[in-house]
């Protein structure tokens, strides 16, 4: 009687390691997945955000130009601020691709932060973008008003 306890404390014991364990390793691969997620979510959504901010600043753009076939000032310097954020992103979407997989969490929280860093830097200057577009439509309607 007594060694039937031992065994069945024994055996309670090793049931109870083996579901804590169990549950380490769910919670782990639900964090790497989570992880997995969040990192290409934010990255598709900063690829909306850089093609938003294109597209906004090529309207603006050819609101201001004087020549449509000329670049207006600073039209280069914004396009290429766009693609070089573009050609980052691609680089970030490569590493998802090749290293993602075998990359360990502390690897993959770092890279979901750093596109939750860059949207962050990008959020005030599409703002600032939005408040120039309506000023510049502002003015724009005001001159058209003018001249009839």
């Amino acid at each position: 009687m007594f060694s039937f306890a031992y065994y069945a404390l024994a055996g309670l014991i090793v049931v109870a390691l083996g579901l804590c364990a169990w549950t380490v390793r769910h919670q782990r691969s639900r964090r790497r997945h989570g992880a997995l997620q969040d990192l290409m979510d934010n990255a598709d959504r900063l690829e909306s955000d850089l093609k938003d901010c294109r597209d906004r600043l090529q309207r603006a753009h050819a609101v201001m130009s004087v020549s449509p076939d000329l670049p207006a000032t600073g039209e280069v310097e914004a396009q290429q601020a766009v693609d070089s954020g573009l050609r980052a992103l691609l680089q970030q979407r490569l590493w998802i691709r090749d290293r993602a997989p075998d990359a360990s969490q502390r690897e993959l929280d770092e890279a979901v932060d750093a596109l939750v860093r860059a949207r962050h830097q990008l959020e005030p200057r599409l703002r600032a973008l939005d408040d120039a577009q309506t000023a510049l439509d502002t003015a724009v309607r005001e001159h058209i008003h003018k001249e009839f």
